[in-house]
């Protein structure tokens, strides 16, 4: 909604360019200090805390790692606002000079937007520590927040600015402050309400930093990436971020339904495992997560790639986002479609080395990943433009997850369990069954562009319905049954 809302009041132009890169930068910091590094660094110290030291020792710990952690954050984030020309300068070279002044309007809004690190890491930590409490929900509703914040902006606070897209900036600041007051209550609930101190000498927080700084790039690794296409984009002709923005963002969704959600969910799972010297339970958790991944990924990689030109159209064509943009950002969506499987993989794979402390082996994965990423942005950016962007993306994730798994198997810590094949011929068997329904009703895309609104609505549910009961139709009939599917014990 939040991004249907963006593209039909600004659309793909040098404005919202402007912006996204504008939030990219601190949201690139926010996953290194935030729910990056910092949570799969703090979480498994935080659970063997809860699991083996006193209250009073958990109390002290939580209290001194808010300390620091805000000390820290407060003076980046007190940097970058000072530093925001040359930021811009650094992740968006092709703006200088630009004749549509994109690079002062960056900059501009990131004075507003760079603050937002502050308070989305102090998120964060208090996130992290109700994950650790197995209160789930309300660090994964938070996010929302985010989106009502930029809806309420855009909609009514940029009508009455001189320069409408500034008021997204404003919308992201607003939306930090209130993600962060948010969650203090229900801190207070669990009854670990920190009372932030300094404190750089804490056992704890040390060992918490130790662990943070190597993670700081394994982690954030397809944060980097993200941000080495927007700075290659930054020469493309205006609209190209946009574009990507667009599509990453409907690659997103499914990432953020299952792939994050199972990440979070398991990793403090994995670290009691680990604590309690259980690994065949560590195994049997891998293991269900993986499988639930395979069972979705699988099926929303076919519906994205075959569906990209139709859902763009449905939900961002207007006066503003024209049928141009649909077709550029459908051919960057289809290049990104093919790697969400391995996106959402890596997202409960990297999980299974944080929990047992060892950061080293997904952080040499990630310089491998990252490497072949930035080769292959060079090979693939000048026949393909911003969609070769996009696809070395899909390429290098792929290569990402491969390596995470077969580390994992090498070392002894996951051990499938029965039933893979049956699974994967099952999902490949009903994904193709969906594919070919999704191929024959998706049509040409200029057939979308020709009805209506609502009547394109009415055919993207209607298809997207029918894909998913076909599916799981299919699922069935070749002898999947939910039990095969139950879920571990938390």
């Amino acid at each position: 909604m939040r991004d249907l809302v963006l593209a039909r009041l600004f659309g793909a132009s040098a404005a919202t360019d402007a912006f996204f890169v504008a939030f990219k930068i601190p949201n690139f910091l926010r996953r290194l200090f935030a729910e990056g590094s910092f949570s799969v660094a703090f979480v498994p110290v935080l659970t063997e805390y809860r699991s083996k030291r006193s209250k009073q020792a958990l109390q002290t710990f939580a209290d001194h790692m808010a300390g620091s952690l805000g000390l820290v954050v407060l003076l980046v984030s007190v940097v970058g606002v000072v530093a925001a020309p040359v930021l811009v300068m650094i992740f968006a070279p092709g703006f200088w000079n630009e004749s549509e002044g994109k690079y002062e309007l960056t900059v501009e809004m990131l004075y507003l937007t760079f603050p937002y690190l502050f308070f989305i890491s102090m998120t964060a930590f208090a996130g992290s520590i109700l994950n650790t409490f197995n209160r789930f929900w309300v660090p994964a509703f938070t996010p929302a927040l985010l989106n009502v914040s930029l809806i309420a902006c855009a909609v009514w606070l940029s009508p009455l600015m001189e320069r409408p897209v500034v008021a997204l900036a404003w919308g992201v600041l607003i939306a930090g402050i209130v993600q962060f007051l948010f969650q203090l209550p229900f801190l207070w609930r669990v009854g670990l309400f920190p009372k932030p101190r300094v404190a750089f000498k804490d056992s704890g927080v040390i060992r918490v930093m130790r662990l943070m700084i190597p993670a700081l790039f394994g982690v954030s690794v397809s944060q980097i990436n993200l941000l080495l296409d927007t700075l290659i984009a930054s020469f493309l002709v205006s609209g190209s971020i946009s574009w990507l923005y667009y599509s990453d963002r409907l690659m997103e969704f499914p990432v953020g339904v299952l792939g994050v959600a199972l990440g979070t969910v398991i990793l403090p799972n994995l670290s009691r495992r680990h604590a309690e010297k259980s690994p065949e339970a560590f195994s049997r958790t891998l293991d269900w997560a993986l499988r639930l991944n395979i069972l979705f990924g699988i099926p929303a990689a076919v519906g994205l790639f075959l569906l990209a030109g139709p859902m763009l159209a449905t939900l961002f064509f207007s006066e503003a986002f024209d049928s141009h943009d649909v077709g550029m950002a459908t051919r960057s969506l289809m290049a990104y479609a093919p790697g969400l499987t391995a996106i959402m993989l890596i997202k409960v794979l990297a999980p299974g080395f944080y929990a047992r402390q060892d950061i080293k082996t997904p952080v040499k994965i990630g310089i491998i990943a990252m490497a072949s990423n930035m080769v292959l942005n060079i090979i693939l950016v000048f026949p393909l433009a911003h969609a070769g962007l996009a696809l070395a993306t899909t390429l290098s994730s792929g290569l990402n997850a491969w390596l995470l798994y077969r580390a994992l198997i090498k070392q002894g810590i996951y051990l499938p369990s029965v039933g893979w094949t049956a699974l994967l011929v099952r999902t490949v068997l009903a994904s193709s069954a969906m594919a070919g329904l999704l191929w024959w009703g998706a049509g040409d895309i200029t057939a979308w562009l020709a009805v209506s609104g609502l009547a394109r609505i009415g055919q993207l549910a209607g298809l997207i319905l029918s894909a998913i009961l076909l599916y799981f139709l299919t699922l069935f009939l070749l002898g999947a049954r939910p039990a095969h599917f139950r879920s571990v014990k938390f």
